[in-house]
């Protein structure tokens, strides 16, 4: 029996699906192995909440030796600062439009705060919603290391720190996010090389015009093992805590490491080869396609081939025992981020199911 579907089985009679089950001694080496990984490399960690979003879960990350936190949100980095959590990094180009300059001058003047940029217009904008107190908020300029999101050309990233200097804003240093290691096993080593240059000429492009990088900052989980420069100041991850299906197959994570999964029931078995499951889009969120399906049980090779808002189409192989109405299964997500989103609580228990309580995801639904 897989060690999922035994602590499931200790909870069954005590949980209403979809439910997602933490098992905390298996995210606590989680979080005691991405500390040991950067104090090896000499690098400070600064997770994502954006993977778990939960005090609690953020909590034990600080007292491994995190030395504070990444939002992707005003609103997630409001929960947690309200909560005690005084550093803060809001690894995000935000434009400070509509009530989000105001709260973004209300953090800074309680935590330390750090928000991303990568355009002199919202540079501007941030000093302008920073009132007479500019100095109070944290530049760190975002530069584009092949991911092809946001981030402004590394060469251009000491422009930027001058605009913010200019402004009465202190530019800190630079970020970038490797997200094109996420596209196969064999191209995390090859994005990391890409970050690791990009940062590299960032910082040069900070030193042409007289600023000092103090942050080289880094991401992600599927690329964090290659992101051992001496550049790079801190790292931030943010799936690592829980692992999922994807990091697996990319070889991030060892199947041993996944702390996170959803118990669902099978509600229907009308058509062979095939059962229903209580979890559809709602639950699991929409990260899947034909080729690796939407959602795996743990320990088997089924695997969810479709999802309509609330029901799992989940495909049983010929050679699989297949699930009967009532069987309550372990669910590992491909994605972990949206599926916490999905959820108003997390049920925490141990790799024995014993001891099981709720944590809100506080952050929970904060998109602005």
């Amino acid at each position: 029996m897989h060690r999922l579907q035994r602590a499931l089985d200790a909870l069954v009679e005590r949980v209403d699906t979809p439910v997602p089950i933490v098992l905390i001694d298996v995210m606590q080496r989680n979080i005691d192995r991405m500390q040991g990984f950067a104090a090896e490399h000499d690098v400070r960690v600064r997770p994502h909440v954006k993977t778990h979003k939960c005090v609690e879960i953020g909590r034990l990350q600080i007292e491994a030796g995190a030395v504070g936190i990444t939002a992707g949100t005003v609103g997630e980095a409001e929960v947690f600062a309200a909560a005690g959590f005084a550093d803060v990094f809001l690894a995000y180009p935000v434009w400070p439009a509509g009530t989000k300059g105001k709260r973004i001058r209300s953090l800074a003047a309680t935590t330390r705060l750090r928000v991303g940029a990568d355009n002199v217009a919202a540079i501007e904008a941030l000093a302008d919603a920073m009132g007479d107190e500019p100095e109070r908020l944290e530049i760190v300029v975002e530069v584009d290391c092949g991911a092809g999101r946001s981030g402004a050309p590394p060469e251009a990233a000491g422009d930027l720190a001058l605009a913010a200097r200019k402004r009465g804003l202190v530019p800190v240093g630079v970020y970038t996010y490797p997200g094109h290691g996420s596209s196969g096993p064999d191209v995390r080593a090859l994005a990391a090389r890409d970050q690791e240059v990009a940062l590299a000429t960032a910082v040069r492009s900070f030193a042409g015009v007289g600023v000092s990088a103090e942050v080289v900052s880094a991401g992600s989980t599927p690329t964090v093992a290659f992101s051992t420069s001496s550049l790079i100041t801190e790292i931030r991850p943010g799936e690592y805590v829980f692992c999922d299906m994807d990091n697996t197959r990319l070889g991030a994570c060892d199947e041993d490491q996944i702390a996170l999964f959803v118990a669902a029931t099978v509600v229907s078995d009308r058509v062979p080869g095939q059962v229903i499951l209580d979890v559809g889009t709602k639950a699991l969120g929409r990260d899947g396609d034909a080729r690796r399906g939407y959602g795996q049980i743990a320990g088997t090779k089924a695997v969810l081939s479709k999802l309509n808002e609330y029901h799992g189409f989940l495909a049983v192989p010929p050679e699989e025992q297949r699930p009967g109405v009532g069987t309550v299964l372990p669910m590992v997500p491909n994605h972990v981020c949206p599926v916490v989103n999905n959820f108003e609580e997390l049920l925490v228990t141990d790799s024995q199911g014993t001891m099981p309580r709720w944590w809100p995801v506080a952050a929970r639904g904060l998109l602005s």
